[in-house]
């Protein structure tokens, strides 16, 4: 699918994203921090946003939502479970249904562990997953609602996805999560050699992000419940399930 993806910086750390497709002409904007540099960045290239693909409820991702909407026409959707909590939507959605967008047909996926009622967007065609605080860029979010088995469910979900699948989260937190990693595990190469690549990428104020699942599943210690090295780095039995380890792995991050 012919999409272009583009990432637009907001507030001190978060990101929006606008995923345009050519074709049919749609533009889609995912989580809208504040509505100032989306709409200037929508402006320059001629694009109108006909939707608002909210993640969850938190001010850092919908607080620009109404104004973008008002300023473009723009339809806004978002989570039924969450939607007491979220602007006024166009469109309430539940995990499993599918949205047509374009020429897509977007899954919309449960989320939940950052917050309860927490979705994620997942456009196949195009390879994107849009996991807002959920999965994030070498970590994953903070339990304010869910707790660390319904976190661990949400992210083995999204293991499943093609490695190649393009992970589109909510911050740039990739060094801060890249230090823990690097705490638990400080010779591990794949770590050692991720860290200079996003240093050298930070260096020149590029986004880390989108960042390929596959990259992930090798490297986020959220992703490697099953892996005896990160089993053995938490001083864990050897018959802790994956589960025990995510959990561990997620307290310790917490106290990072």
């Amino acid at each position: 699918m012919a999409v272009e993806l583009l990432i637009v910086p907001c507030l001190a750390d978060n990101y929006a994203y606008v995923v345009h497709e050519a074709a049919t002409d749609t533009t889609t904007v995912i989580d809208v921090p504040e509505a100032p540099p989306v709409l200037k960045a929508l402006t320059e290239r001629g694009w109108k946003a006909n939707l608002i693909l909210l993640t969850h409820h938190h001010a850092d991702h919908i607080d620009g939502a109404q104004t973008l909407a008002a300023a473009t026409g723009a339809k806004i959707v978002g989570a039924k479970a969450d939607a007491h909590r979220l602007p006024k939507l166009d469109q309430q959605v539940a995990p499993g249904e599918k949205l047509a967008i374009g020429m897509e047909q977007v899954e919309v996926l449960p989320a939940d562990g950052h917050t309860v009622g927490h979705i994620a967007y997942y456009f196949p065609e195009a390879g994107l997953l849009f996991s807002g605080d959920s999965l994030m860029s070498w970590g994953c979010g903070r339990l304010f609602e869910g707790s660390a088995a319904q976190m661990f469910d949400t992210l083995s979900r999204f293991s499943e996805l093609p490695d190649e699948t393009l992970v589109c989260s909510g911050h740039e937190y990739t060094e801060a999560n890249g230090r823990f990693a690097l705490s638990l595990e400080p010779d591990n190469p794949n770590l050692l050699a991720r860290m200079d690549e996003v240093r050298a990428t930070r260096g020149q104020m590029r986004p880390t992000l989108p960042v390929e699942l596959g990259l992930e599943k090798v490297t986020n210690p959220f992703l490697r419940g099953a892996d005896p090295k990160l089993r053995a780095a938490l001083g864990l039995p050897a018959d802790a399930t994956p589960l025990a380890v995510f959990t561990e792995a997620r307290a310790r991050k917490d106290r990072f």
